[in-house]
């Protein structure tokens, strides 16, 4: 097989047009089969495949930087910078991650997922090789709805202002720009990304300029007309405005084409975007046909998830508050959107990959009178702080912040760990956390955040399965619910879905002699003093929690434990400060000592 036997990525320069349409073949094949076994992102690796064997046999790896934004689209980057072996351990633990990563490969230069990153750092990257002296190319891909990220334009407004030579590939697969394209439109495309011309055209301007009275005429009129066309025929403004030269668009499954275009632009002194045209999915009818379902991950929203009790706890609400409205940020699959928008579609927005503008715009709408729910991934959140601290929290506003995918998170990886809303949410001054341990208990929750009017309020849940419980196993507005009645010698907290990890320790240590008391907190900000109240009695209190174990839930209650009369010894077990590497969430946490066994484990120990 012609995949396996490349060695690099410059064996692809050897192929001719009929090799590399094989090759395309087989790529996109081992991708479908390798995601259906591992689960990723599929539809937009498979529309990114011709465009990167275009990058490769033009571009010389790695020492001409190929940045990719986002990083889930780098598949077929992996299949050609001699990973195609281990491919079939894609997002396994130990093995292949589904995002670049500089540990796997020197041609890994960054390691991101959090998209609308990569033209700051060609910027940054750029700059470092003109003040150095060091060669090579920058090459940054964006597209797959980063340009609707506000800090793409940051970047690019810095590439243009420094004339910086690098170039951007703008891979527009339906989430980006799509400018019409004409016969005229396509003469100008190939005149303009013809260095040639370009340098003629360059010269022609300075003569007319030095040309008596009648060249001002003459410059003026050249000046015009290309702006008229510019304007008529071409997405140019925009990019040019900023300073930055516009090629395209071209035909991202057409490598011939690529790589004139990406040959071309490489001859450019300063910054160059390079438009390509792909299609989300390509060669695969399912991911062509549903687009949404594979842009981001295979898996969609699971029944019986804690995100299957969110959509249904939103619709309900909608259908008798008007008032409420939904905000994402690029995602309204994952985050369980969808049903609501099909439902209420004048209430669902979403806004693109811009988390801080959601946050504000919601803190807007609550202004108005509406009541904002934003979904988000926990992860994500941690873009949007400042505007949740200073534009929701300091004008007292109730926005709802619903955060899927809380707490370890599995395959995904380090940039995909829910792990640090508890710690910065804990610190907004009026924030409500709400942390459910079951079905059950995130409807009752949402049904309370809605109600609540006198700040914000965030509800975070993880991506395991949800719990069932029945209706009289579930707490209502901030109390905590007491579980289990011990001892008197331990006392066990258990944070959200921890609280399962919590009773099967308590089950455990039962069989031992000890009989720990139980907390489901339920909220994690304001702790409930009943609660702390119970906990004081007891001889050891343990808090277990699925986020970093510094400045969140566990230390929120070690705080408030150790200023009270004969206060307990408080234990508090958490995920440890780290950028944690990929693996299933449940073979994570046991290794954190944060399952039942783990958690009896440290009772024992602490006893002692």
């Amino acid at each position: 097989m012609r995949l396996d036997a490349l060695q690099s990525p410059g064996d692809l320069r050897d192929l001719g047009p009929e090799e590399l349409a094989a090759l395309a073949d087989e790529i996109r094949q081992r991708i479908i089969d390798t995601v259906d076994r591992t689960g990723g992102h599929l539809g937009s690796n498979l529309g990114a495949v011709e465009l990167t064997l275009a990058l490769h046999r033009v571009f010389d790896s790695p020492r001409d930087a190929i940045l990719f934004d986002t990083g889930h689209q780098t598949y077929v980057h992996k299949l050609l910078t001699g990973r195609a072996a281990e491919f079939g351990g894609l997002r396994q633990a130990g093995l292949l991650s589904g995002y670049p990563s500089r540990d796997e490969s020197t041609h890994d230069w960054i390691e991101n997922s959090h998209a609308s990153t990569v033209l700051s750092y060609a910027h940054g990257l750029a700059t470092a090789r003109a003040a150095t002296g060091s060669r090579g190319r920058v090459v940054a891909v964006i597209g797959d709805g980063s340009m609707t990220g506000g800090m793409a334009f940051e970047g690019l407004n810095n590439l243009g202002h420094g004339g910086l030579p690098v170039t951007v590939v703008l891979n527009d697969n339906g989430r980006s720009y799509a400018p019409t394209v004409g016969r005229l439109s396509e003469s100008l495309i190939r005149i303009r990304s013809n260095p040639t011309y370009m340098r003629r055209q360059r010269h022609l301007e300075g003569l007319a300029e030095r040309l008596p009275w009648v060249g001002e005429l003459v410059e003026r009129g050249i000046s015009a007309t290309k702006a008229a066309l510019r304007e008529m025929f071409e997405p140019t403004a925009f990019f040019e405005a900023l300073g930055v030269h516009y090629l395209g668009p071209f035909d991202g499954h057409d490598i011939a084409e690529m790589e004139d275009a990406l040959t071309n632009a490489a001859e450019f002194d300063g910054p160059v975007v390079v438009h390509v045209l792909t299609q989300k999915g390509r060669g695969h009818a399912p991911a062509e046909q549903d687009p949404i379902k594979h842009m981001h991950d295979t898996g969609g929203v699971k029944p019986g998830s804690y995100t299957e009790a969110f959509t249904e706890s939103l619709i309900k609400a909608a259908e008798s508050r008007p008032e409420v409205v939904a905000i994402t940020a690029a995602m309204p699959d994952s985050t369980g959107l969808l049903p609501f928008r099909d439902r209420f579609p004048e209430r669902c927005f979403d806004v693109g990959i811009a988390e801080q503008h959601a946050v504000t715009a919601a803190a807007g709408m609550a202004m108005g009178g509406l009541r904002p729910v934003v979904a988000l991934y926990a992860t994500f959140l941690s873009r949007a702080f400042d505007q949740a601290n200073l534009d929701v929290s300091l004008h007292g506003l109730p926005v709802v912040f619903c955060l899927d995918r809380a707490g370890i998170t599995g395959d995904d990886g380090p940039s995909h760990h829910g792990v640090l809303d508890m710690v910065l949410l804990s610190k907004v001054p009026g924030m409500t956390v709400l942390a459910p341990s079951s079905y059950q208990e995130l409807q009752q929750m949402f049904d309370d955040a809605i109600a609540f009017t006198d700040g914000p309020v965030a509800i975070r849940w993880s991506k395991s399965p949800a719990p069932h419980v029945a209706w009289d196993e579930v707490g209502h507005g901030l109390a905590a619910r007491q579980v289990r009645t011990g001892d008197g010698s331990v006392c066990l907290l258990g944070a959200g879905k921890m609280l399962t990890a919590v009773s099967a320790a308590a089950a455990e240590l039962a069989a031992e002699g000890i009989a720990a008391t139980v907390w489901d907190p339920r909220c994690i900000r304001p702790l409930d003093e009943g609660m702390l109240v119970d906990a004081a009695r007891h001889q050891l209190v343990v808090t277990v929690e699925d986020g970093f174990r510094e400045g969140g839930f566990g230390s929120g209650v070690l705080d408030a434990l150790a200023s009270r009369t004969a206060a307990p010894c408080v234990s508090v077990l958490g995920v440890p400060v780290d950028h944690h590497a990929h693996g299933s969430a449940d073979s994570l946490l046991a290794s954190f000592g944060l399952d039942g066994p783990g958690i009896a484990a440290t009772v024992r120990t602490r006893l002692k």
